[in-house]
């Protein structure tokens, strides 16, 4: 686990990018503001937070009493849950959430998810606080995996995305209920989003993504970004976007020569099967 914050390291530590990838820094004071929760060995459960109101939502808060707690550290009121999908280790602690908070709202893409209140389809939107939330449809994880864009009526925060088990850093989830071409249109709809945009993902599998990126990109020199970015320590929740995603994911790059070299190319519903298939077998 990567554990310290980008808001504390040295000026020297941060990598060097366009400006438009480093607007997220926390050096301007946001009203918006997104706290991770590790639960389980590798997941994250998170809190959303408007800090003009000091209400949160809970993304997936798999482990209720580990949520409760960095809400009285963040001294935020937990108004609302969010779910991604309905694997257990997302929505597993959505009973145990209806039961701590019962008037708040739980929104999510099936009735597949427990004690869900609101269900919610493609570009559904709803409120959290001044938070404003927009549903994306991205079913191939799960075929009611939804990813949520977070934005703020300030827009001191460059907004952000929950992502799941849709996208990680420099990886994308197993395909258990799609197909490749379902997971090409997913993470294409994800990558027409502002490339500022933040990415927090669902699980921590950032050391392994970034070595299976290696061996099929090893000339790709955003990768070398992002190892340093783990040397150095930045927390994966706070170092990357959309736009870094679209330098150094490899499930994103369908298109470049050596992804097509590594896949033999082809349409890109095959060459994410094939790309899929490699990084399923991946030892590295």
């Amino acid at each position: 686990m990567l554990l310290p914050r980008l808001a504390r390291l040295a000026p020297s530590l941060l990598p060097k990018r366009p400006p438009t990838y480093a607007s997220f820094s926390t050096t301007s004071p946001a009203k918006m503001k997104v706290v991770p929760v590790p639960v389980r060995d590798d997941n994250y459960a998170y809190l959303l937070i408007d800090e003009a109101t000091n209400k949160a939502a809970a993304v997936d808060p798999y482990d209720v009493p580990k949520v409760q707690a960095a809400a009285e550290k963040a001294g935020v009121q937990i108004v609302a849950g969010i779910t991604t999908h309905h694997h257990f280790d997302h929505s597993g602690g959505n009973q145990a959430f209806s039961a701590a908070y019962p008037g708040a709202p739980i929104y999510g893409g099936s009735n597949k998810i427990p004690a869900l209140t609101n269900q919610v389809k493609d570009k559904d939107e709803f409120n959290v606080a001044n938070i404003h939330v927009r549903c994306l449809a991205t079913p191939c994880h799960t075929q009611d995996s939804i990813c949520y864009y977070v934005t703020d009526k300030s827009g001191t925060h460059p907004g952000g995305v929950f992502t799941g088990d849709t996208l990680f850093v420099a990886g994308c989830g197993r395909f258990f209920e799609g197909t490749g071409a379902e997971m090409h249109a997913a993470l294409s709809y994800l990558a027409t989003l502002p490339p500022q945009t933040v990415v927090y993902d669902g699980h921590e599998y950032t050391k392994s993504n970034l070595a299976f990126a290696k061996s099929v990109d090893p000339e790709n020199a955003a990768l070398a970004r992002l190892e340093k970015l783990i040397t150095d320590g930045v927390s994966p929740n706070e170092r990357t976007t959309i736009g870094d995603e679209k330098e150094w994911n490899p499930f994103m790059r369908l298109d470049s020569a050596p992804i097509r070299k590594a896949t033999g190319g082809g349409e890109p519903g095959a060459a994410m099967d094939a790309l899929r298939t490699l990084k399923n077998n991946f030892r590295g």
